[in-house]
């Protein structure tokens, strides 16, 4: 006869090896879900527009945010953080991403939403590079689930620019 020990490493082992398999299950689900998530923002009001003492330009934005984040929402997903960043082009770097607002949606009930906001954080370059800048406001996101692999994409919406003259 086997022991006590014996049963209890093998029924153990086969209830592991039966979650792993579920998760892997789980998490391979996700790739045949339909995601087509949407968003418009708009750039209500240029708030402040500045030269900072150290030479660096500042802007201060209100921003619309509409999205419709549903669609990444799954049986799977645990919750969503997303970001709203102003890309641009300077002539030292090719891509300055600067993040603008973020949230963090915990459920379906609440990935489809309108807000009217000031960017959370300083929209600042490093140096005087913002006056008459065309920039791209990027909606990204990282969809985290309850198992599996973090899957991350984004929207970019290009044409904003900022004005020539300082407020």
């Amino acid at each position: 006869m086997h022991s006590f020990g014996y049963g209890a490493n093998a029924l153990f082992t086969f209830s592991v090896t039966a979650l792993a398999f579920i998760c892997a299950i789980a998490s391979l689900s996700d790739n045949f879900s339909n995601q087509n998530p949407s968003t418009e923002i708009q750039i209500l009001n240029i708030n402040r527009f500045k030269k900072q003492s150290y030479e660096n330009d500042e802007v201060s934005l209100t921003l619309d945010i509409t999205a419709d984040l549903q669609s990444l929402f799954t049986w799977n997903t645990k919750q969503v953080f997303a970001f709203v960043a102003a890309e641009y082009e300077t002539p030292k770097n090719s891509l300055n991403q600067v993040s603008l607002w973020d949230a963090i949606i915990p459920d379906k009930e609440h990935a489809k939403f309108r807000i009217q906001t000031s960017n959370k954080y300083r929209f600042i370059d490093q140096g005087h590079n913002l006056r008459g800048k065309e920039f791209n406001l990027t909606l990204h996101w990282h969809v985290m689930p309850k198992t599996g692999k973090m899957f991350a994409d984004k929207i970019v919406m290009p044409g904003y620019s900022l004005p020539d003259a300082y407020k």
